[in-house]
């Protein structure tokens, strides 16, 4: 009878009691499942922004894309899906299923378009994985030039009751949904609302006499107010650089920090863990470069770069108080 090898014996000895101790160690099973998992990214990834090329979303994305291509080592390619405030790019983003999908979204798409619309086809609650809130920026309460300002407006539109109206971009906008929000945190304010086809409409609107308020975005009514054809009232939100020659409308006695306009990044709910733990700790950290605060900021936008618990804390937020709005009005989109 041949006997075994002693010195083979002993190795493969060794391999099994190596293998049956690592076996019942609690972090065997995910050190596995780490080093099964391919690299990520392994192709080009793709930012799907709702809103076309120039737009304030277009530019944020465009931005993140520069910095986070290299630092992916891979191409990360913008692709502009504009049309029904953002949510058919919303869409694509929550049907993809190749991991190199993510969504460049405004709040609306994740906090009220289900509201506005139960019809939609995708759930912002169940369809996404959430990764960083990255930019904000207050709205401007902008009217005609000739105007009161300050306390004194607000009194003027309390003697006016209904005979003025507002302008904002359709039902359900920010611009909408922020002027009935107003109404009720500023007793006597109750302008009628007028849907216009985009914010340049609104500002022709103001400047005509038209309507006598809107909220827009500082990039948007800035330029009008410091030419004169416009005067700005206050910002939501507090004190902003963006606007740093406008006070908050909390300073007038009416509270409306809690709303603002602001980008987020996404991927659909079956995200690869990879991807989630990369992006959510590479893009706060590209955020924070100079440069890039500088050209978000230039674009309109405040950096965030949140952490994904600090985006669902804000849709969460936020979905509750504007959700409020629009149960109590009865708004639906157009």
């Amino acid at each position: 009878m041949e006997h075994p090898d002693p010195i083979d014996f002993r190795r493969r000895h060794l391999a099994w009691a190596a293998a049956t101790l690592l076996s019942g160690w609690p972090g065997h099973a995910a050190w596995a499942q780490a080093k099964a998992a391919p690299a990520w990214p392994s192709k080009p990834v793709r930012l799907v922004v709702g809103f076309p090329g120039g737009s304030t979303p277009d530019v944020a994305a465009r931005v993140l894309a520069d910095v986070l291509g290299p630092a992916l080592g891979q191409p990360v390619v913008v692709d502009n899906r504009p049309g029904a405030s953002g949510n058919i790019a919303a869409d694509v983003v929550a049907k993809s299923t190749d991991d190199h999908t993510l969504g460049i979204l405004i709040n609306g798409n994740l906090t009220t378009a289900r509201r506005l619309n139960p019809r939609l086809p995708f759930d912002p609650a169940r369809d996404f994985t959430l990764l960083s809130l990255l930019a904000t920026a207050p709205l401007v309460l902008v009217c005609p030039a000739g105007e009161p300002a300050g306390a004194a407006y607000f009194a003027a539109a309390k003697a006016a009751g209904d005979r003025w109206n507002y302008g904002s971009v359709g039902a359900g906008s920010v611009g909408h949904l922020g002027m009935e929000l107003l109404k009720d945190r500023a007793p006597g304010f109750n302008p009628t609302h007028i849907p216009y086809n985009g914010n340049p409409a609104v500002i022709t609107a103001l400047i005509s006499g038209q309507i006598q308020a809107a909220l827009v975005p500082p990039g948007l009514a800035l330029p009008q107010v410091r030419a004169g054809k416009l005067k700005a009232i206050g910002l939501t939100g507090g004190r902003s650089t963006l606007a740093p020659e406008v006070p908050p409308l909390s300073e007038l006695g009416v509270p409306m920090d809690s709303l603002e306009v602001w980008v987020a990044l996404v991927g659909p709910a079956g995200l690869a863990r990879a991807a989630r733990e990369r992006l959510a700790r590479d893009v706060p950290a590209l955020l924070r470069e100079s440069g890039v605060r500088q050209r978000m900021f230039a674009a309109g936008w405040q950096v965030q770069g949140s952490s994904p618990e600090g985006l669902r804390l804000r849709v969460q937020s936020e979905g509750m108080l504007l959700g409020g709005i629009i149960t109590s009005r009865g708004i639906r989109a157009d």
